[in-house]
């Protein structure tokens, strides 16, 4: 693979290492990828809207290969000419889409993934040396939501007004215009990502509490995946000049509710598992409760075909992993 090749020759003859540019580098997926990008021998070139906030989040002594480099998602700046000569290019930025859907709320989603993605496809446009490989994130949702079906990377949305699905499908089809560029473009379709940050910390002391217990229905479908897998499929993607179009980032077992919190449960010695109804959900989050009350069953077969190795794909054991 190029990318293997290069930093083999950048290893044996001391040059500077190959440079990945990373958009919404300080962001769930973003800060675990900038590490590890760093453990595999890249530089980075992290793009944040505030580079006073990121440069915390990236101190020298930890992260020396990562360079903070402030950007408007929104606009072409001198920020652009940074990306000439980068080995490729990771897009995760965009909105937060937890929280209650106010009618902003929800236009903050859909514009910072369509204006978002298009920005940076002009920006790509104007450069004399392109990278030559995009990495753009989309999401599971892209399907829509489905408590009977099941979804591979072949399959098509089945209810394109849902909002989120539909959200999807703009947002792959701005980051889709790189390959009239002549730019490899992978869209990485995420699923539920789990790892050790604040909000899990909060549903493991409800648990401990003996509270926790499965949220609505019980039935939603959760397409998990480990965090750390996330970052290797987006790795696998920036290297493997094969891959090119949509990959699902889901583990190979999709679980219901009720069995994710069972797992959970049972991990953390939670004793009674009172169920938390759909209606108390929807007063919190209005329509943004369908984050968690909707799911879909996402299978990953394209990329097991492109012969990546999950390093968890068992539930119980990644649970146990990040606990």
């Amino acid at each position: 693979m190029l990318l293997d090749g290069a930093r083999a020759t950048v290893r044996n003859a001391g040059m500077t290492p190959p440079t990945i540019a990373v958009t919404g580098a300080t962001g769930f997926i973003g800060n675990r990828l900038v590490e590890m990008l760093g453990e595999e021998g890249f530089s980075v070139l992290a793009l944040t809207r505030s580079a006073s906030r990121a440069k915390p989040v990236f101190p020298k002594r930890r992260f020396p290969s990562v360079e903070v480099v402030q950007y408007d998602p929104n606009a072409l700046g001198a920020w652009v000419e940074r990306l000439e000569g980068c080995a490729g290019v990771v897009h995760l930025a965009g909105a937060p889409i937890a929280g209650r859907w106010t009618p902003s709320f929800k236009q903050a989603i859909r514009d910072s993934r369509e204006y978002g993605t298009r920005t940076l496809i002009e920006a790509l446009a104007s450069l004399k040396s392109r990278p030559p490989v995009l990495i753009s994130s989309s999401a599971c949702r892209y399907y829509g939501i489905s408590e009977r079906g099941s979804f591979d990377e072949t399959s098509q949305p089945i209810d394109t007004e849902d909002f989120l699905s539909g959200t999807c499908i703009i947002w792959e089809g701005e980051a889709a215009a790189a390959e009239a560029l002549g730019i490899r473009t992978v869209i990485i379709r995420h699923g539920f990502a789990l790892a050790m940050t604040p909000r899990f910390r909060r549903t493991l002391m409800t648990f401990r509490r003996f509270t926790g217990g499965r949220v609505g229905s019980g039935r939603q479908w959760i397409s998990w995946i480990h965090r750390d897998d996330t970052c290797h499929v987006i790795i696998k993607a920036l290297r493997d000049e094969t891959m090119s179009g949509a990959y699902n980032a889901t583990a190979p077992s999709p679980v219901r509710m009720a069995d994710f919190s069972r797992e959970l449960g049972s991990l953390v010695g939670g004793r009674l598992r009172l169920p938390v109804p759909s209606m108390i959900i929807e007063q919190v989050f209005g329509d943004g409760a369908t984050v968690i009350l909707d799911g879909q069953r996402v299978t990953s077969a394209r990329l097991q075909e492109a012969g990546f190795r999950f390093r968890h794909p068992d539930l119980r054991e990644a649970l146990a992993s990040i606990l």
